[in-house]
């Protein structure tokens, strides 16, 4: 008798587990169980084509490969053999994807080469946004709208700021990462550098030097992105900062000059300026250019009223950096005008970390600038190997990272899960925030869907005129010819949370008509999604207050 494992794929319940078993069974001499949880056939059998086993369950419609011989597993408390789960990262996609797994009986390795717990604790969302939160009060101590109350500046102390933004940070690393760690024996971590020596096998590079191969039955790779690095002459040679310099900075620069346009650079650009930093940016197309331009422009209007210099559409020609009038200084060539300042901030957008881990070797597919090619289930173009988060062609946020991870541990267990982003939410956390949902005009047309939109000034909001920020708009788009809800573009004072109502609405394939006969609190600036949907059928001027 021959024996054989094999990993089935597409199994959704215990029926599906007894479909393949009665498969296999149906041979003769054979005696094969199949479990779903552990998406796992075992079969003792007289037949030694293994290919001939392989395409009995893939004519049943589910996905079956080989397990080596020499692979040796732990088993589960049911006496089934544990899946193998390799994941490389542990950012928010590695993690979540750990836990799930784990959770479902897996054996997790995490395999990391730096800090525990990725960008966004580290270097990205939790310092950057306790780092915008200071830069906002201290900037309303100096220019808040009542005339009433006293506008007085105060000094800011760097290193207290700095002290306390990283302490929290090394907290919520302890807290939702090391102590995970700590308390699930399902999960391993490894320090290396992981790299793909074939499609089943991982060579592991440990700190002190040693090597250690590793035989998973499923690999996530969740290597996230770092900072992208335009080939300007000269730039290399000058110390200039990205965002993780710039976060943990120990002075505020008196003049900040920012390479970018993007979120991170509009975000940390605003927060340097309200720390004290004089800060011109210059971008080479627009504000936000992949959004719809009225929030680019809009931003751009909030920015310079504040006192930051814009230059849009510029090119930098050569970036240097040395001593002048008795200090170190860069020089910054833009379009024949030369720009000095005491520190260049790099923001041109991210770049996926894939270049080193050998994935050309097994067959994945990635785009120009790298990214890991995957469909909404998380896959690759190679067999058992998933991918999640900025690494990946999809939008670089950490919550669609943690909710990748998720679903790829429950397809790695034979699940069905695939992620929407038909829907989905994003922020800018300027101030005011910029936030979007579902499609701008342009791209309803791009698909040959007739739209019309609304724009809501923020002066027609009752909430905006009692806080004396009337700043931005709400624009609403919907299908003409049914009045569905299509997108939602935001540029207002809490903007972040106007936005989850709107891709609810949109989730729910609610009309504008059905947005504007929901009742929102007053006085709220939520409510200005619903005057805005009101304003497709009346004229919200002449409303009386929360007219309904």
């Amino acid at each position: 008798m021959n024996a054989y494992r094999l990993r089935i794929t597409g199994m959704t319940c215990d029926h599906c587990a007894r479909s393949v078993e009665k498969v296999l069974n149906a041979l003769p001499s054979t005696n094969a169980s199949v479990s779903y949880e552990n998406a796992l056939a075992q079969v003792e059998t007289v037949y030694g084509d293994t290919q001939h086993l392989l395409r009995l369950v893939q004519a049943a419609g589910y996905g079956a490969s080989l397990l080596m011989d020499d692979e040796r597993r732990p088993l589960t408390e049911g006496g089934g053999a544990r899946l193998n789960v390799a994941i490389i990262g542990s950012g928010s996609a590695a993690f979540a994807c750990a836990i799930r797994a784990a959770e479902e009986g897996a054996q997790v390795t995490l395999i990391e080469a730096g800090t525990l717990g990725g960008t966004c604790v580290n270097v990205g969302c939790v310092p950057l946004k306790i780092m915008i939160r200071a830069a906002h009060l201290a900037h309303l101590a100096v220019s808040h709208p009542f005339s009433g109350l006293e506008r007085r500046g105060h000094a800011i102390d760097r290193a207290a700021l700095l002290s306390q933004q990283q302490a929290r940070v090394e907290e919520l690393r302890q807290a939702k990462y090391k102590n995970i760690l700590d308390n699930n024996s399902n999960i391993n971590l490894v320090h290396g550098r992981a790299r793909f020596l074939d499609a089943h096998t991982l060579e592991i590079a440990a700190a002190e030097g040693r090597l250690k191969t590793l035989r998973p039955d499923c690999v996530l790779i969740a290597t996230g992105a770092t900072a992208a690095i335009p080939p300007t002459p000269g730039l290399a040679h000058t110390p200039y900062w990205t965002s993780t310099e710039a976060l943990v900075a120990a002075d505020i620069p008196k003049h900040l000059i920012v390479y970018g346009g993007s979120a991170v650079a509009v975000e940390l650009g605003q927060a340097f300026l309200r720390l004290g930093s004089r800060v011109t940016l210059i971008a080479r197309s627009t504000l936000l250019s992949k959004q719809d331009p009225a929030l680019g422009e809009g931003l751009q209007a909030a920015l310079e009223q504040e006192g930051m210099r814009i230059l849009t559409h510029a090119t930098v020609n050569k970036v240097s950096y040395g001593r002048q009038w008795l200090r170190k200084r860069f020089s910054i060539e833009v379009d024949g005008e030369t720009i000095h300042g005491g520190q260049l901030l790099v923001a041109t957008g991210r770049q996926p970390n894939t270049a080193a881990i050998g994935i050309a070797e097994v067959g994945i597919k990635t785009t120009a600038t790298g990214a890991i090619v995957i469909d909404d289930h998380m896959r690759t173009t190679a067999e058992h190997i998933y991918a999640a988060g900025d690494c990946t062609n999809q939008p670089q946020l950490v919550y669609v990272a943690a909710a990748a991870g998720t679903r790829t541990a429950v397809n790695m267990m034979g699940g069905d899960a695939s992620l929407d982003l038909s829907t989905l939410p994003a922020v800018v956390f300027t101030d005011p925030p910029v936030a979007t949902v579902g499609l701008t005009e342009a791209q309803a047309r791009a698909r040959g869907i007739e739209a019309e939109s609304r724009i809501l000034t923020l002066d027609n909001v009752p909430r905006a005129l009692a806080n004396f920020e009337t700043r931005g708009f709400i624009k609403l788009v919907a299908e003409r010819a049914t009045g569905r809800l299509l997108g939602a573009q935001v540029l207002a004072a809490e903007g972040g949370e106007i936005i989850q109502s709107a891709a609810l609405a949109l989730r729910n394939r609610m009309s504008v008509q059905g947005l504007a006969d929901q009742l929102f609190p007053y006085l709220t600036m939520v409510e200005g999604l619903k005057l805005c949907a009101q304003s497709f059928t009346k004229d919200v001027k002449q409303l009386s207050c929360c007219a309904g």
